[in-house]
């Protein structure tokens, strides 16, 4: 699916909708990045003089630029301000003046020693939306501490029970799950008080952080502590809840089964030919399965090694046993369904050419969203968005002297978003 640079093209049931995007590597971008897929006008402020940290997250790069920026960026217009200088501060104060929503990730303290605090904004702009993403949150003891996604998901308990065995040392999760889903809730919360907005026309602080993201994550494991006071300790891929549950080696590679519940479980052992395994006294029921789970994984293991994968995968299926492969991310990215559901698209960027990237998770029947364009260039839009707002280009010419702004070489060709 190839995507087109269009004006025209805007679409999503976001569109009309301005975002001022203050934000930078990760929470902030997923934010803003699902804001700007639903059809937002996201505006993309970068800081003087090296931009949003993941331009510099590299390898790998796609021709001169970062691909982990290429993928958090797309739909969005980057422009680049000094917020230090009179001339970067005056540019944002307009930008904000003709936005609905601010987004920001500062640390702590950051945006009021900036004059751009949400006390002073809400007052001067009271209809504004401003959100706020941190490690920690604006309240309580550890309001002050900066957060990453490796700290959530060691403080939310996540690498307590994350790798292979009970005994065994703390595993972060591979994806970071803290940043990606504060981003999510952000998005979340930003739409809700889009909502209360246009019911009231009241702006309000939305704020959210990586630890309790973090936190969001564990609701199983949360179950279990409050209602046991037992911490759960890692069990690999099996569930805390339910048996079996997890993935199992095939002759040739891994698949998941998920035979749970009684109808799944019983439908999994006649794929298995194995229905001798339904009148053991020690796997009759889920609550059996569980207390037994070693001694289950263990029967079914060498079962399952007695075929390939894909035989495996061919039985559960026509028994309608929920099952599938573990793929790695290759094989992820192209299987027919990813393809099918334009999860994998292109998307032109303005020095690069066509560029692959990650599609739009949620559909619209009546205003679908779109992949329009590519990630912005260093300063890409600065011109294009300051004439928009109402400077002249005398004006330009003079912020540009002072080094309030940074536009791109003018050789580049701008993109309109």
């Amino acid at each position: 699916m190839s995507v087109q640079n269009d004006k025209t093209q805007r679409s999503g049931p976001l569109a009309g909708l301005k975002v001022i995007d203050l934000t930078h590597v990760m929470a902030g971008p997923t934010c803003t990045l699902m804001l700007a897929d639903m059809g937002a006008d996201v505006i993309k402020i970068e800081k003087w003089p090296n931009g949003d940290d993941t331009r510099h997250s590299v390898p790998p790069k796609i021709g001169d630029e970062a691909a982990s920026f290429l993928m958090m960026n797309r739909n969005k217009r980057g422009i680049v301000l000094d917020l230090k200088t009179a001339g970067g501060k005056e540019v944002l104060r307009r930008l904000i003046a003709g936005a609905d929503v601010l987004v920001e990730n500062f640390a702590p303290g950051a945006m009021e020693r900036l004059g751009f605090g949400y006390e002073e904004l809400h007052r001067d702009f009271p209809a504004l939306i401003y959100c706020s993403l941190s490690g920690f949150g604006r309240t309580g003891p550890y309001r002050h501490r900066r957060g990453f996604d490796l700290v959530a998901q060691a403080m939310s308990g996540i690498m307590s029970f994350t790798g292979e065995r009970p005994d065994g040392p703390p595993v972060k999760c591979g994806p970071p799950l803290s940043d990606i889903t504060a981003g999510l809730l952000a998005s979340m919360g930003i739409l809700a008080a889009y909502s209360h907005r246009l019911k009231t026309g009241e702006g309000q602080w939305v704020e959210t952080s990586l630890y309790e993201a973090a936190l969001v994550q564990t609701y199983w494991q949360s179950t279990i502590a409050l209602a046991s006071n037992v911490a759960p300790r890692a069990m690999g891929s099996a569930h805390p809840l339910n048996a079996p549950y997890q993935a199992f080696e095939a002759s040739d590679g891994w698949l998941v089964v998920g035979g749970a519940n009684k109808k799944h479980w019983l439908l999994m052992l006649e794929a298995l030919d194995a229905l001798k395994l339904a009148s053991d006294p020690r796997f009759v029921n889920g609550s059996d399965r569980m207390a037994h789970l070693k001694e289950l994984e263990t029967e079914l293991s060498v079962r399952f090694r007695k075929q390939t994968r894909a035989h495996w995968l061919a039985a559960l299926d026509e028994k309608g046993v929920p099952c599938g492969p573990v793929h790695d991310m290759l094989e992820a990215l192209s299987d027919p369904q990813t393809l099918a559901r334009d999860m994998v698209v292109e998307v032109e960027h303005s020095t690069l050419g066509p560029v692959k990237t990650i599609g739009l998770p949620v559909k619209f029947s009546a205003t679908p969203g779109k992949v329009r364009s590519g990630a912005p260039v260093y300063g890409e839009h600065t011109r294009e968005v300051l004439r928009e707002h109402g400077f002249d280009q005398a004006q330009i010419d003079a912020f540009e002297r002072e080094g309030a702004v940074v536009a791109a070489p003018a050789g580049r060709k701008e993109q309109v978003a």
